[in-house]
């Protein structure tokens, strides 16, 4: 097991680099980025202090090459890194560093500042993070809530109207985008039938008091959201349930249940599901890291206040480190929640080796 899993750390360190460098080209890698963070008003000894703060060019203003600035961008963005006291207290690292002059250190990636608010980028995405995961959990949740039994019933009442049911909703919820339900689910519930649902277009996770001026957790504003961003994996979660369903109903180890005298119920939920939830979890946890990407659009939509809303709004500001920074964390929960999967697998199904 443990090998296993330094083994998938190591293939999902080599993606976070291969994402390191696609982001940092795309963003960084052409145009001159001091221009954006100066605007259109600024001097040429502003300029160049934001040359050389952005590893743009050296003290002595000659330009630095684009290799060495993607070094400089990986050591900060690395958690293992290399930095001067100047670059410590000017960066404000947090993290453990030794050494003289030049500190070797393990820190907190830092991913420099917003071109626009001038905040850390880090705390920036950090204090939209709790967003973003609140709202994948919930979908999820609902996916699996619904998509589960539905996919189980669909297979044991096979060829009946319960089950051309399931398919044809599962079909429509697969072709329908998010951004569409989004806008017609928002429009429907939360203005049109808002007098009988009580629920908004928009709003976000806390609610801040009109008198105390005090923040609380609401989850009135989630549902529609969720429901929203939940309907693509409800809908592949049912059809993946009732396939291997149907495949496992047909072995031979159920017909030697039945013949036991075992409940139809305990065989289908107890030994029937439980074979069947390989491919559920591959979709689950596949999806949940699908959910942090689709939520950019749905959290934009609605309002809420995650990693979507404040991508999509750093991206009509050309605010570049804020969408680099966006990226990385989602590329890493990608990461993570694959590792899970896999040893999920072993977990639940014990024909499943982890090596």
């Amino acid at each position: 097991m443990f090998r296993f899993i330094i083994k998938k750390l190591l293939y999902g360190l080599l993606v976070l680099i291969g994402v390191v460098v696609l982001v940092f080209f795309l963003f960084q890698g052409f145009g001159d980025p001091s221009r954006l963070v100066m605007g259109q008003t600024g001097d040429s000894a502003t300029q160049s202090n934001i040359r050389k703060e952005l590893y743009l060019v050296n003290e002595k203003g000659d330009p630095i090459p684009k290799f060495r600035q993607f070094l400089y961008y990986l050591n900060d963005v690395s958690p293992v890194c290399f930095h001067s006291k100047e670059d410590i207290s000017k960066k404000k690292l947090n993290g453990i560093f030794i050494g003289n002059n030049m500190k070797f250190g393990l820190k907190v990636p830092y991913l420099r500042t917003s071109y626009q608010s001038k905040r850390g980028v880090w705390s920036i995405l950090m204090q939209a993070l709790p967003g973003t995961l609140i709202l994948a959990l919930a979908a999820m949740f609902i996916a699996i809530l619904i998509g589960i039994p539905l996919g189980v019933i669909a297979a044991v009442k096979q060829n009946t109207w319960l089950d051309t049911s399931a398919i044809f909703s599962s079909i429509v919820g697969i072709s329908a985008p998010s951004f569409f339900m989004g806008i017609i689910i928002a429009y429907l519930f939360g203005f049109v039938l808002s007098d009988w649902t009580h629920l908004h277009i928009s709003g976000s996770w806390l609610e801040i008091d009109d008198i105390t001026g005090q923040k609380r957790l609401t989850l009135q504003n989630l549902i529609l959201p969720a429901i929203t961003l939940g309907i693509r994996p409800l809908a592949i979660i049912t059809q993946l349930t009732r396939s291997a369903m149907l495949d496992v109903l047909d072995q031979d180890y159920i017909r030697t249940a039945y013949a036991k005298g075992l409940s139809k119920r305990k065989v289908i939920w107890k030994h029937g599901l439980r074979n069947a939830l390989n491919p559920v979890i591959t979709a689950v946890t596949g999806w949940f890291a699908e959910l942090l990407a689709g939520a950019f659009f749905v959290e934009y939509i609605f309002g809420w206040q995650g990693l979507g809303k404040i991508t999509v709004d750093a991206l009509e500001k050309l605010d570049y480190p804020v969408v680099m920074g966006s990226v990385l964390i989602s590329a890493a929960f990608f990461v993570l929640v694959n590792i899970l999967a896999d040893i999920l697998y072993g977990i639940v199904d014990p024909r499943v080796k982890i090596e």
